[in-house]
């Protein structure tokens, strides 16, 4: 059930250690990734973790209307970082095709819960307030429903999980580096009007580095 517990805030020098440590402690059986280079740094760490990948599923909380061999692809790069080298299960989303339908069978098949109860989602945050996909103003944010949608934006359309799905794990850990996101940082952990404030799961932990948290 969501919470409306704050964030827990820890600052670091090396966010890809210090929350590939707290991944480590947390065991998740039940995973959703983020794309972006931060996330990559982490899934680089991971991969050299002793952890029992086998007994773990691996999904994605946003994913771009591309194949999976594409650049812009967050598959590609989980891949590349960390799933090629773990015997993870791992579910990736259709991008190709851009099916939310046929991805919310897929969670339907793994999950006994509805909404889809994830032991840990990781996710990024936008400058402007995003993350997974779900966008400032955006429709998707909305919706109560669904547990996948499809977004439309300028670059690529995008597939993502929706807050309700977001909301039902029981750890949410988001990434932020960079003096670029000092003020939408500020504005997550005051539970400003941005679409990652309205993340508000069981426990949701913050691992800013340094530059961002000043």
């Amino acid at each position: 059930m969501a919470s409306q517990v704050a964030p827990e805030l820890v600052v670091v020098d090396d966010i890809a250690d210090a929350a590939a440590e707290r991944f480590v402690a947390l065991r998740p059986r039940t995973v959703a990734l983020a794309g972006g280079s931060t996330p990559r740094r982490l899934y680089e760490r991971l991969a050299t973790c002793k952890f029992p990948w086998a007994d773990t599923d691996v999904f994605f909380g946003d994913e771009r209307c591309v194949p999976p061999d594409h650049e812009a692809s967050n598959f590609r790069m989980a891949l590349e970082a960390l799933l090629a080298r773990v015997p993870a299960r791992v579910h990736r989303m259709p991008g190709e095709t851009c099916d939310a339908a046929a991805y919310e069978d897929e969670l339907s098949r793994v999950f006994a819960t509805a909404p889809p109860q994830f032991d840990l989602v990781v996710l990024g945050l936008g400058e402007d307030g995003h993350t997974a996909s779900l966008f400032p103003g955006d429709p998707a944010l909305d919706v109560t429903d669904r547990w996948v949608v499809r977004v439309e934006r300028p670059d690529y359309d995008r597939l993502t999980l929706t807050l309700p799905v977001l909301a039902a794990a029981t750890t949410v850990m988001f990434l932020v580096s960079g003096a670029s996101k000092r003020a939408v940082l500020r504005s997550l952990l005051a539970g400003a009007d941005i679409p990652a404030a309205r993340v508000r799961a069981e426990e949701v932990i913050v691992v800013a580095d340094r530059e961002a948290a000043a």
